[in-house]
């Protein structure tokens, strides 16, 4: 018995471009409507004319609690998995993810140390992208086999820095006073919560900032999947594009555990599935990844707040609930390969 060829993807045009953006931009709309219009309450969208009246119940619930929240899961969702898309570009693997990899971990590290040092956010931010950085580049030296990246090499790395990373946090717990356990548990929880209009605006900026620049090099991230040598046959600068390819994976991801503790999974899961249904190519999966995510990511939250209401599970349980069994399904589907 022959086997059936599989079909040919249709070509990338601009037009299957726009109708996929506009589709995933319609559902993350629907997703941000249910994000408001459900809660543990029984405030719903039938009680908006209510909650335009100023001190009431109704109004309190659907723009002084949900909204801001609502606002905040969209855009840690798209920059988890930006994040993830970025990875996966750029060491040619369908399990990176920061998560997975140990950079989350990295992240929550240099985070935790910030907070012990007695800094403010702006210093958790900045602590927990060095460690972001540095747990990536700890990973990317370590799984380098003869100048190439081996798939089981990188998750043995992410593995062993995630174990370490926790033994760190462990000891740092047993060691801090009452109240820094506290503000310590809390930042590892993985629980979105409203952030200041500032943080909001300096993730948005990221989110949108870190997603045109990966957009625009999308021809480049694809010729990478011929390898750094076949990359730079094409005419891609691949140190250049790996330096800005990693220095925006890792931003999101430090900006997301500073933000919002570890939720993993993200960004392994939502550009992993875009790339299953609407192709490999960086100039669209980029931006689908972007509004993928933040739909992802609302509807967790969502599940998180409403699944054992009045209590509230940390969305972090949830994503790892649905990533954890969907890591094994890629891992088995593409075991044995290297990235």
């Amino acid at each position: 018995m022959t086997r059936r060829t599989p079909r040919a993807r249709p070509p990338l045009t601009p037009a299957r471009r726009r109708a996929l953006l506009a589709l995933l931009g319609v559902l993350a709309l629907a997703a941000f409507a249910a994000a408001l219009g459900a809660g543990a309450s029984a405030v719903g969208w039938s009680d908006v004319a209510a909650a335009l009246e100023p001190g009431s119940l109704e109004r309190a619930v659907l723009f002084e609690v949900r909204l801001p929240r609502a606002l905040a899961a969209a855009a840690l969702g798209a920059a988890l998995a930006l994040s993830g898309t970025a990875f996966q570009a750029l060491l040619r693997n369908p399990l990176a993810d920061p998560f997975v990899l140990g950079v989350s971990g990295g992240a929550s590290l240099g985070g935790v140390l910030a907070l012990l040092a007695g800094g403010g956010r702006l210093a958790l931010v900045a602590g927990a992208f060095a460690g972001a950085l540095a747990a990536l580049a700890a990973i990317e030296r370590l799984a380098t086999e003869r100048g190439r990246l081996s798939v089981f090499s990188v998750l043995l790395a992410g593995a062993v820095f995630n174990a370490f990373a926790g033994a760190a946090l462990f000891f740092l717990q047993s060691v801090a006073s009452l109240e820094e356990l506290h503000a310590i548990v809390f930042h590892l929880m993985g629980r979105i919560a409203p952030l200041a209009p500032w943080e909001l605006a300096l993730l948005a900026a990221a989110v949108l900032g870190c997603g045109a620049l990966l957009t625009r090099r999308g021809r480049e991230l694809n010729a990478l999947a011929f390898g750094e040598e076949g990359a730079l046959q094409l005419g891609v600068e691949v140190e250049r594009l790996k330096r800005a390819t990693l220095v925006a994976g890792s931003l999101l991801a430090a900006l997301a555990v500073a933000f919002a503790g570890m939720i993993g999974f993200v960004g392994l899961v939502v550009p992993h599935l875009l790339r299953l249904t609407a192709g490999p190519d960086h100039r669209q999966l980029v931006p689908a990844s972007l509004l993928a995510g933040a739909s992802f990511l609302l509807l967790a939250d969502l599940a998180a707040r409403t699944a054992l209401a009045p209590r509230e599970l940390p969305v972090g349980v949830l994503t790892a609930l649905v990533g954890g069994p969907f890591f094994l399904f890629v891992l088995r589907r593409h075991g044995g390969g290297h990235g």
